[in-house]
């Protein structure tokens, strides 16, 4: 065995490339409670001083610092950059300073222009040219691509928020298989792969065959530019310290090549905790020394940053990059695998203060030790800052090495990957049902020609049945525009540094997206329980409607209601099932808008549940705000029934509790929900 690898036990994992295999074998489930934490180090005081400042000076510069605008980014495309150099552990950003975001024409050069126009750069002229005219981008290939049906469908904004023009995102690069195994044992790894494809030169074979050899290429750039900070990652990492920036470096390429959302991390703590705990017991490193690791390892992340246009953050405020880090749950074996690496990256937010980035995730059991529970508990009342995934669910699907790229979306690290592609707004899909396909806003022909609705009361069946045939006819636009988005990333904007970190045959989601359930849920339970009249203008299309009496409303445990949207995510996922997915990925869906919700109400008319034009939609499987009256335990009731076997990409539930609800204060007010014991 490599004496990099000195006292681990040995398995697989040091004949094939299998980190699930060297955590399994060597991490230590930690059940004590947090009071072996150690406080930040001045170093590291100082340098998050450094990054307050460059924040506060982004803030007073209107949103960005600094954007490069002659130097197209690559894994080696910008010499070292620091906050300070003498006082830095873990090194490393995305350009050659901190804070100024890389240009990254791959996706659209129209994109990285206006990116920069609107924030009063201008990309040079020659790039600019060379972009348009020698070199197409992702964004060009699918409008070549485009038929005029699916540009119609993007304009009216009945299908939402394609990512044309930025990076697919929920793509985890093992980023731990830098650390453990070094980037040559990679390389070689991958010749191995390509030596073993067919040899009967289909078109699959070829592109899979060219898509290694740009793996190869992205794993020597990665050596290229750890050398460049005066680090080796061509061999395994020899202590904590070597590992935590050998998987930030593999980090680091991907952001560097790739300009999208959701760059997730994947699930570092508990394999990184096995080279703590050996470097304690070796007296390599104190408790202290392994906390400023990690402290300077989140600052890094939370210092990514992309160039993005208006339409990008109307899309998605506040700057997100979903940095999600995976923390804790429970092993296929029982054990859990919460470890005292999971605490230190918790307690970041104390050092470091609470931060949205990165996404630190707890993959929530029944069965996590009780230290740690209370440990969450307590940082999510300081800090709003963790987001709780529900481990027990998803384990059955993924087994224990799975990681949460975006926000929900659950794959196994290395082996598995989605084909993203935003959401399908079912809302404006039932009024195109009740108007034949016309669109109530733009009032062009934008959906087929089906018979509208006739008549001065809406009937449930017969508009359910209008629905149905509409979101077949979305589902199919939907798939097909997905499918031409994905094939032209693969072509000209391909994520060669992260498929580097996978294995050669790797299981691909098609995950696709509901926008705007509560909303249809309502408007049915309305047509069904109440009166509804619609109201038409004088072109005969319904642009509102007439509620007379009540009716029950998704988020209140009603299973009149919630019966109905689990009805409608179910036909959804069946129409979408019907389709050829591209590279035969497994076709999911996911209920999920944290801030698009906002921008795709601005698009979608009056509703029959009573919401008004442009207001805005309920976030992800949320109730729509305000109708929720029977307190967030039957909110998160109607939500839990939804099938997760129809939404396997994820489910969100976004709600905000008072502080007090929480624990913070000594009273906890809970006047708000609503118990039904008998039940």
């Amino acid at each position: 065995m490599r004496s990099e690898w000195k006292d681990f036990v040995g398995g697989k994992w040091d004949k094939e490339i299998n980190v699930r295999d060297f955590i399994q074998r060597n991490y230590h489930p930690y059940d004590g409670d947090e009071s072996f934490l150690a406080e930040p180090t001045q170093n590291t005081k100082d340098l998050w001083a450094q990054v307050l400042d460059l924040q506060k000076q982004e803030r007073e510069a209107g949103g960005v610092l600094d954007m490069d605008t002659k130097v197209v980014s690559t894994i080696t495309s910008h010499g070292p950059g620091y906050l300070d150099k003498s006082k830095e552990t873990i090194v490393g950003f995305q350009t050659d300073k901190p804070f100024k975001r890389s240009l990254q024409p791959y996706g659209g050069i129209r994109m990285a222009e206006k990116a920069c126009s609107d924030n009063g750069y201008e990309v040079d002229p020659e790039i600019s040219e060379f972009f348009s005219t020698h070199r197409k981008t992702h964004n060009a290939g699918c409008f070549d691509a485009y038929n005029q049906e699916m540009r119609a469908c993007r304009s009216s904004h009945i299908i939402t928020g394609l990512p044309d023009a930025y990076g697919r995102g929920r793509i985890i690069g093992d980023y731990r298989r830098v650390a453990l195994y070094g980037i040559d044992r990679l390389i070689e790894d991958k010749q191995t792969q390509k030596d073993s494809t067919g040899r009967v030169m289909t078109d699959d074979v070829i592109r899979l065959r060219e898509e290694i050899s740009e793996q190869m290429v992205a794993l020597k750039m990665m050596k290229e530019m750890a050398a460049s900070y005066g680090c080796d990652i061509s061999k395994p990492a020899s202590n904590v310290q070597e590992a935590i920036q050998a998987t930030y470096f593999g980090y680091l390429c991907s952001v560097k090549e790739q300009n999208g959302a959701a760059m997730s991390l994947g699930r570092t703590s508990t394999f990184l905790d096995v080279y703590a705990e050996r470097d304690l017991a070796n007296g390599t490193f104190t408790e202290q020394q392994i906390q400023e690791f990690v402290d300077h390892f989140i600052m890094k992340l939370r210092c990514v940053k992309f160039a993005r246009t208006p339409e990008y953050n109307q899309i998605f405020a506040g700057d997100p990059v979903w940095v999600t880090e995976s923390l804790g749950g429970v092993g296929v074996d029982g054990r859990h695998m919460v470890t005292k690496m999971s605490f230190r990256y918790l307690h970041t937010l104390t050092n470091l203060g609470p931060s949205p980035e990165p996404n630190l995730t707890v993959l929530w059991s029944t069965r996590l030790p009780e230290n740690w529970k209370k440990y969450c508990a307590k940082m999510s009342i300081q800090t709003s800052s963790i987001q709780y995934e529900n481990d027990d669910l998803m384990r059955v699907t993924h087994g224990d090495d799975y990681g949460i790229a975006c926000c929900v979306s659950s794959m196994v690290i290395g082996k598995e990957m989605q084909f993203f592609g935003a959401r399908a707004n079912v809302a404006k899909c039932l009024l195109y049902a009740l108007n034949g396909g016309i669109d109530e806003v733009t009032k062009k022909q934008v959906g087929p020609k089906y018979r509208p609705v006739v008549g001065d009361v809406l009937d449930y069946d017969d508009v359910m049945d209008k629905f149905i045939d509409m979101l077949e006819w979305q589902a199919d636009v939907y798939v097909n525009t997905l499918n031409i988005i994905h094939y032209m990333h693969d072509k000209y904007c391909y994520e060669r540094a992260e498929m580097a970190l996978h294995d050669r045959d790797v299981k691909r989601y098609f995950a696709t997206g509901v926008a705007g359930l509560s909303i249809v849920a309502d408007s049915f339970s309305a047509i069904k329980y109440a009166k509804v009249e619609p109201i038409r203008d004088e072109d005969g299309i319904i642009v509102d409607f007439k509620t007379t009496g009540e009716f029950p409303k998704y988020g209140n445990d009603d299973d009149r209601v919630d019966e109905i949207a689990q009805e409608i995510v179910h036909k959804f996922m069946t129409a979408i099932r019907r389709h050829h997915t591209y590279r035969n990925g497994v076709p999911t869906t996911s209920i999920l808008t944290i801030t698009s919700n906002v921008t795709y109400g601005k698009a979608t008319g009056n509703t029959p549940d009573g919401r008004k034009k442009g207001q805005p939609f309920a976030p992800g499987a949320n109730p729509m705000h305000g109708r929720d009256t029977h307190g967030a335990v039957a909110s998160l009731s109607s939500v839990s029934k939804l099938p997760f076997n129809d939404a396997q990409d994820g489910i969100s539930n976004t709600f905000t509790i008072i502080p007090g609800a929480l624990g913070k204060e000594d009273q906890v007010f809970a006047g708000d929900i609503e118990l039904d014991l008998n039940k």
